[in-house]
């Protein structure tokens, strides 16, 4: 697929048997030819390839390594959304000036675009490894001399005087145009690289000594910066291999380390994801127990409010005494532990007083019914809206009553 800044197509996608996808940004100037023998590398260890080519001029201008960047990553999403799986980044040469640190931006959300951050964190969630090959180059003035003349660039030696000359002076152009924005850049660039080891995946570094547009020296001094940072970091040295060639010159000791290196990018995904269910795990359990906490207040309020209702029948039950700090529309008023326990009265041992008798009938009435099922007991409701039982009896005024109590 082209877009501004170059393209990206997919060099292998197997949907259901594949380990993962290996994201390739490939060096400037190369074609799908020459990024065969990766595309095959990384589909004998079972893993599906997207490869993206990027232009010279993202070197200098971020609008076009942003909108390849955005490519990809919309890619990535798609991808991912359909059947999640870890994600291996693997940069040659300038690929991760081109357009690979975008990418980190973008996903980091440090970056403005359109893009959904949330489907932009399930591409950051899914990188589990990082590979870097003749790479990361340095950024400075005179980058662009140093790759249009490179052999690896112009796929040729030693290449012609007049095309050297041009080279020197398209190059110098674009330098003395950019000149301002390189160092800022340059800051802006390492810092993205260095700030990946927050998502903890392990490194491959593959490199060379005698590699002059790759120093080995900003190599090592990059790989020694992401151990002191806590990263795993495994660097492969060869003392003579050209730049972005290691694999054609040692292709035994290249495919071990990358199937090192993938296999732990496998067992990152695999605990990102049991941590993830962990999570949403102890999250439904704490849902239920909350849901549960609120069903036994409830029932104990429930409680509550029968026990103030109740009218105790029996000697041994407790008697509530309504008073200043009662219920006000289910809300208590007042300390109502305290007052609770001063307004209940214990009647354990209550006297023995017969009502069918002598002093019954002058204390009570002179009547005073062995059967109460005729007597209407209904809550009434007094002028401050407390509430409290009380016992009507339904009969005529008795004045023999008030004789004998005014008798005593």
């Amino acid at each position: 697929m082209w877009g501004d800044g170059g393209k990206f197509y997919w060099g292998r996608k197997e949907d259901n048997t594949a380990e993962g996808i290996v994201v390739i940004f490939a060096w400037m100037s190369s074609q799908e030819k020459h990024l065969r023998n990766y595309v095959d590398l990384y589909a004998s260890l079972g893993w599906n390839s997207l490869v993206c080519h990027s232009e010279f001029l993202n070197l200098f201008s971020l609008d076009r390594a942003t909108s390849l960047a955005i490519g990809v990553v919309n890619e990535l999403i798609k991808e991912l959304k359909t059947r999640p799986s870890p994600v291996v980044f693997a940069a040659f040469s300038g690929g991760p000036k081109s357009c690979m640190y975008k990418v980190f931006q973008i996903i980091d959300g440090t970056c403005e675009t359109r893009l959904n951050l949330d489907e932009c964190q399930l591409v950051r969630d899914c990188i589990c490894g990082q590979v870097y090959d003749s790479s990361p180059v340095d950024f400075t003035s005179d980058l662009g001399t140093r790759f249009i003349l490179h052999p690896s660039v112009l796929q040729m030696s030693h290449p012609p005087r007049f095309i050297s000359w041009i080279a020197n002076r398209i190059a110098s152009g674009l330098d003395s145009i950019f000149l301002g924005r390189f160092e800022s850049q340059r800051a802006e660039y390492w810092q993205t690289l260095y700030s990946t080891v927050n998502m903890g995946v392990p490194y491959l570094i593959f490199c060379s000594e005698d590699d002059d547009l790759a120093p080995y020296q900003i190599i090592c001094n990059f790989a020694q910066r992401l151990q002191e940072l806590g990263s795993d970091v495994k660097v492969v040295k060869w003392n003579n291999s050209p730049h972005v060639g290691h694999y054609r010159h040692y292709p035994t000791d290249y495919k071990a380390a990358v199937t090192e290196l993938l296999g732990k990018a496998a067992l990152v995904y695999s605990r990102k994801i049991q941590k993830l269910q962990g999570g949403e795990e102890g999250m439904e359990r704490t849902t239920e127990e909350i849901s549960e906490s609120i069903c036994n207040l409830r029932n104990a309020a429930m409680t509550s409010s029968q026990s103030l209702l109740k009218v105790a029948v029996e000697p041994s039950d407790h008697f509530f005494l309504p008073g200043l700090n009662e219920t006000h529309e289910g809300r208590e008023v007042g300390s109502a532990a305290e007052e609770r326990k001063e307004g209940l009265i214990h009647l354990h041992n209550p006297p023995a007083i017969n009502a069918h008798g002598i002093i019954g009938q002058i204390l009570f009435d002179v009547c005073v019914p062995k059967n109460i099922e005729g007597w209407d007991i209904k809550p009434s409701i007094s002028l401050n809206g407390q509430t409290y039982a009380s016992a009507h009896r339904h009969r005529p005024f008795n004045p023999i009553k008030c004789i004998r109590r005014s008798r005593l």
